[in-house]
């Protein structure tokens, strides 16, 4: 059976792929919402929810993380490349979804132009500190978050494995499409 992406390890198979998607998913948005609670922190003096959703997570990062690992860990073997492709794939989800947001839902998520480090600032949904910190999470995601998540899927129980990675997926999703009914309703 094909793969989505091709971890080159006989132990894992379509099944555990997908779990370590969804996974990373999940994640990769926890993470992006602890990092701009303390950026944020830092930034404004003070505590800011700066989650989209009603969950600790933020959808752009999980987004971001796969289109990062289908994208580039067949260029594991090759880290410059890795580098420059986390750059520009962080860069295009970023801008398209800010820019999306704005023009199309109304809705500013994140506005640059009035944030602290904001050199090289691009209509305020995107900027080089941005880029440079999604660049990083890039090179911490190909080579230290999925590998640790093979490394977990090949040393538990399987169905355990899998069920747990579809449960936080499918909360994840929901937070999102109640999210998005009542913003669309008008109740947020």
């Amino acid at each position: 059976m094909n793969k989505i992406i091709d971890f080159k390890d006989k132990k894992i198979d379509t099944k555990l792929t997908f779990s370590i998607l969804l996974y990373s998913f999940v994640i990769a948005g926890i993470i992006g919402y602890i990092y701009e609670v303390i950026f944020y922190r830092f930034d404004k003096g003070e505590f800011i929810n700066r989650g989209s959703t009603y969950g600790p997570w933020i959808p752009v990062y999980a987004v971001g993380t796969i289109l990062i690992i289908i994208g580039l860990y067949r260029f594991k073997s090759k880290p410059w490349l890795v580098i420059l492709l986390s750059a520009v794939i962080t860069f295009i989800v970023e801008y398209f979804t800010g820019l999306f947001f704005d023009k199309v839902v109304h809705i500013m998520l994140w506005d640059y132009s009035k944030e602290i480090l904001n050199f090289g600032n691009i209509n305020g949904y995107v900027c080089l500190r941005s880029v440079l910190l999604f660049t990083l999470g890039g090179i911490f995601i190909i080579y230290s978050m999925v590998p640790t998540l093979i490394k977990i899927a090949k040393k538990v129980n399987k169905k355990a494995f899998t069920i747990i990675s579809i449960v936080l997926f499918i909360l994840f999703m929901l937070d999102i499409l109640i999210w998005g009914i009542l913003h669309y309703c008008n109740v947020i």
